[in-house]
């Protein structure tokens, strides 16, 4: 798919949701290298009830399905399953596109949780971006992929200190 690529059809709803820096960083060694008071309130209130997309390595970073959501797990490592007391909690899928029809079946809004390479996978077919712009340039060695703005709208944006949430909907001219 390409970056213009036409939004997702069907039921479901995929918005990327992501904390990113200036510097397009989003995680180093495996931990996001900033903590935001009230970043981390902002993605449970909007993700609280619906299905969460997220990368294995994302997945073992948090180290457990986030309460009141189901997770799905993409992962290329056939067999992997995540710890018994979570199986009930999470699905794997081993495709982005097996990982996005197994969210929509759950919930008709999904969001899409990192890492690196889900984002970019799933940004040509994304209905919305929900941003966490942080007002740093911290060292990293995951960055957000490129985003063809010119395909957005801003739709929202609220500062914060140290950072400012933003919207952003796909341009449907």
């Amino acid at each position: 798919m390409t970056a213009a690529a036409e939004p997702m059809t069907g039921p479901a709803t995929v918005t990327l949701i992501a904390a990113v820096a200036r510097n397009g960083v989003i995680g180093r060694d495996g931990e996001i290298p900033w903590r935001l008071v009230g970043e981390q309130a902002r993605l449970k209130a909007l993700t609280m009830g619906h299905v969460l997309v997220m990368g294995r390595l994302t997945y073992e970073s948090i180290g457990r399905p986030l309460p009141g959501r189901t997770t799905v797990v993409v992962t290329r490592q056939p067999g992997w399953r995540p710890s018994p007391q979570h199986a009930q909690a999470v699905l794997v899928a081993s495709s982005v596109e097996q990982a996005l029809a197994l969210a929509a079946d759950v919930d008709p809004q999904v969001f899409v949780l990192g890492g690196a390479q889900i984002y970019a996978a799933t940004l040509p077919g994304a209905d919305a971006l929900e941003m966490s712009w942080v007002e740093a340039d911290p060292e990293g060695d995951t960055f957000f992929p490129e985003v063809p703005w010119e395909c957005w709208v801003e739709v929202s944006r609220e500062p914060h200190q140290g950072w400012s949430a933003a919207r952003y909907e796909r341009s449907r001219k």
